[in-house]
């Protein structure tokens, strides 16, 4: 059995070989990055890109890790402040069976697709999804043009990334070669996915304005109610909240 130290250079290995792009948060350990994550195919999250926080505690993969979101989303289980995920296969079913890939080939894009508006991080998301549909479509495709746009994200390519984590014996340094707008997070005293997203180039406020502008009556939430195969409820990895 290999040691966890071992199996985190392992499971970041296959995020670069199945063209992810990671980007190593230090060059001396390989315990946190991001990860260049796309919306799932024939959903309103098509055609964004989001820079994804991950940090992998040390029982990595005995305990889960901790995603969440650098750039802004709208989603009912994504809180749009912090980016943290509520996702039950995350938190509470997590097994050392699963890797990083399935993370983000599998349950990332399952929550995408399936929102669970029943059990929110993001009220207001939930609502819109559970009472108008086509304008909850409408407002995620917003927030993708708006701070999701391929162009805007700052990553070296999947080659570098890849070169790099060879010739660093398993720690993929890209740092050195990032541009100045993904500079290394804030002081330490704020949680780990708000000092990422304290980098974005787009303030609180804009996510407050943009996020308001459809804020009309809620009196029709009680009596919508819809069901999906993909339960997201619960944390999604250790304490992001």
């Amino acid at each position: 059995m290999s040691s966890p130290g071992r199996r985190r250079e392992m499971d970041i290995m296959k995020l670069v070989m199945a063209d992810y792009e990671v980007e190593m948060a230090s060059e001396d350990s390989n315990a946190e990055f991001y990860v260049k994550f796309r919306g799932p195919k024939d959903t309103p999250y098509e055609g964004g890109v989001w820079k994804v926080h991950v940090e992998l505690p040390e029982a990595y993969p005995y305990k889960s890790p901790s995603i969440g979101f650098v750039n802004a989303i709208y989603h009912p289980n994504i809180d749009q402040m912090s980016g943290s995920v509520c996702l039950d296969v995350i938190n509470q079913t997590w097994s050392p069976m699963f890797d990083l890939l399935n993370v983000f080939e599998v349950f990332l894009p399952q929550l995408l697709t399936y929102p669970n508006s029943q059990d929110p991080l993001n009220g207001e998301a939930a609502a819109l999804h559970l009472r108008e549909p086509q304008r909850f479509q409408q407002k995620v495709r917003e927030f993708v043009n708006r701070y999701a746009r391929d162009e805007d994200y700052p990553m070296t390519s999947r080659t570098q990334a890849l070169r790099r984590y060879q010739q660093g014996g398993g720690v993929p340094s890209t740092s050195s070669s990032l541009p100045s707008s993904s500079a290394a997070p804030a002081p330490t005293t704020l949680p780990v996915h708000d000092r990422a997203r304290a980098g974005s180039n787009e303030s609180a406020s804009d996510l407050e304005s943009l996020s308001e502008s459809d804020d009309e009556g809620q009196d029709g939430l009680d009596g919508a109610r819809h069901e999906f195969n993909f339960p997201a409820r619960g944390m999604m990895g250790n304490g992001n909240a």
